[in-house]
């Protein structure tokens, strides 16, 4: 299985930002969007970095409130590690957990194609999992 059948479920919308938009806008839209991470995209679309909770927390916490009115180039991670569709589950999830993030951003032809986060992974794997149960127990019930 690879990242094209995750997002094949899950859709390939991606919320994005530009790196003018302050932190408390991005605070906003993450929690409209009940989602953990916003992609920065330059105004021709291409890939500047991306925003996690975490970046917002790191940031308050080092400046306090008044961090809300920066723009999001200052907290966002400009070095984004990404995918294709074509990179395996198995790979994904060597990626996010040697390099300790939830959410990959996922390239097509230079452009973002969708987003993973470590939850869709989650999802994809426990359905896997449960499939397999099923099919053993299928399986034996014919034995």
């Amino acid at each position: 299985m690879n990242v094209a059948h995750i997002l094949g479920n899950k859709g390939h919308e991606v919320v994005s930002l530009q790196p003018h938009r302050t932190l408390g806008e991005a605070a906003g839209t993450l929690a409209e969007k009940r989602i953990g991470a916003v992609v920065v995209t330059g105004a021709d679309g291409s890939l500047l970095g991306i925003l996690s909770e975490r970046d917002i927390i790191r940031a308050i916490g080092a400046s306090g409130a008044e961090a809300l009115a920066s723009p999001v180039s200052r907290a966002m991670t400009a070095k984004v590690v990404t995918c294709r569709r074509e990179t395996s589950i198995d790979e994904l999830m060597e990626i996010m957990t040697s390099g300790r993030f939830r959410h990959v951003p996922v390239m097509e032809e230079g452009r973002v194609a969708g987003i993973v986060s470590i939850g869709d992974v989650v999802k994809h794997r426990v359905a896997e999992i449960e499939a397999e149960s099923k099919a053993m127990r299928d399986y034996i019930a014919m034995a």
